[in-house]
């Protein structure tokens, strides 16, 4: 089992960057596999990125170029910096965990959630 936080959303301007962190609870967090995905008002829950390792991530379209994850397994926290961001990025951004070491992009296959940061991006 594994608890989640979110933290570092808020207000940016076009053009700008954020920077999201998600601290993970337990002894457990090297067993999971974690992701970041977001939902904006009148839609679907997407997908945005999963890390299992350095080098073994994944990225949606939408955001490839423009963001990172990453995860300190030190700190038992993962990350998602935030590039070149746009208007369209606004949504409320969740980090998740699923057990196993295999990058996964979709939603139903991730079992821990965390309760979701706004990110509210100006034109």
């Amino acid at each position: 089992q594994v608890q989640l936080v979110e933290s570092g959303g808020g207000l940016v301007q076009a053009g700008g960057s954020l920077r999201l962190s998600c601290a993970a609870s337990g002894r457990t967090f090297t067993s999971y596999a974690m992701g970041w995905f977001r939902q904006a008002p009148g839609k679907e829950r997407e997908f945005v990125a999963t890390v299992i390792w350095p080098g073994i991530t994944i990225y949606a379209d939408s955001v490839k170029g423009r963001f990172t994850i990453s995860r300190d397994f030190a700190k038992s926290t993962v990350y998602l910096q935030m590039n070149s961001l746009k208007p369209e990025d606004t949504a409320v951004y969740y980090c998740a965990a699923r057990a196993g070491r295999e990058p996964v992009a979709t939603t139903d296959a991730y079992e821990y959630w965390g309760q979701g940061t706004q990110v509210t991006v100006s034109s």
